[in-house]
């Protein structure tokens, strides 16, 4: 079973959906599903994220396509929409990085007009 990603004209993903996995019945099926909606098709990897393999297989197109992500053809590869305008677009795994890591310990959340990690605090 494979999947496959739906692109509007912007190249942002509009649809995911399940199809037939490459080479079954000698059709290529990113071009028949993409003819067929008049939309171009790119198949996803659903075992795929930040240009890793869940499986030890070989990523496919960095990230698995979501509703709304964008295809860049140069890099062949799915990029998540951008969380915050401060973060910055790591060139390997098509992931937003935030400018700042994220301290290893406790719970965080990202402040973009103070553009640091605040703490969460718990109330009981």
């Amino acid at each position: 079973m494979a999947h496959y990603a739906f692109l509007d004209s912007e190249n942002i993903v509009t649809e995911v959906i399940v199809g037939k996995d490459e080479g079954v019945d000698g059709i290529d099926w990113e071009q028949y599903y993409g003819a067929f909606r008049g939309q171009i098709c790119k198949r996803t990897s659903y075992n795929t994220y930040g240009g890793v393999h869940a499986y030890g297989g070989v990523p496919f197109r960095k990230n698995y396509a979501g509703i709304g992500f964008s295809y860049d053809s140069v890099r062949d590869a799915f990029i998540p929409p951008k969380p915050y305008e401060s973060w910055l677009l790591d060139q390997l795994s098509c992931l937003w990085v935030p400018p700042i890591p994220m301290p290893a310990e406790g719970l965080w959340r990202w402040d973009e007009e103070q553009l640091q990690w605040v703490e969460r605090v718990l109330v009981p």
